[in-house]
């Protein structure tokens, strides 16, 4: 197994950054770039973002398909990866603590490489992309 961990501050309350991050069909709106697109291929429990739910980011074609796994505002959201990495066993964790008046966002994630030895450059790429979501997130949930 692999894993990366990224940390930012936010000035926006727990629950503001929860439900930006649990929109998952608001993400193109704040993701950057490699998310134009964003949408519910299904609803979970609670709808439409909780445990259950699939989440599908940038283009069908070569975009990404996640499940919620985990659903528990405004402190805990999880998902899994189902397409779109070259990895297996990808779960993220997403951790929204309160930090005085704002948030702490700790950002973590574990996988296993489906080519060996690529661990490493797949650890750089998503604590890279990993960093600017949740850079973006905590940024947008601080205008929302």
């Amino acid at each position: 197994m692999t894993s990366y961990e990224v940390t930012v501050l936010s000035a926006a309350p727990p629950d503001k950054v929860f439900a930006v991050l649990a929109d998952g069909a608001g993400w193109s709106r704040w993701a950057g770039p490699m998310v134009v697109r964003s949408w519910w291929e299904r609803e979970g429990d609670p709808a439409p973002g909780g445990v259950g739910a699939i989440r599908a980011l940038g283009l069908k074609q070569i975009g990404s398909r996640e499940e919620i796994v985990a659903y528990d505002p405004p402190g805990h959201l999880a998902y899994t990866v189902l397409k779109g990495l070259p990895v297996r066993d990808y779960r993220a964790d997403v951790h929204i603590e309160p930090a005085g008046t704002g948030s702490r966002i700790v950002w973590s994630g574990t996988f296993t490489p489906k080519l060996a030895g690529t661990g490493s450059a797949l650890r750089l790429f998503l604590r890279t992309t990993i960093g600017g979501f949740a850079r973006n997130l905590a940024t947008y949930a601080e205008r929302a």
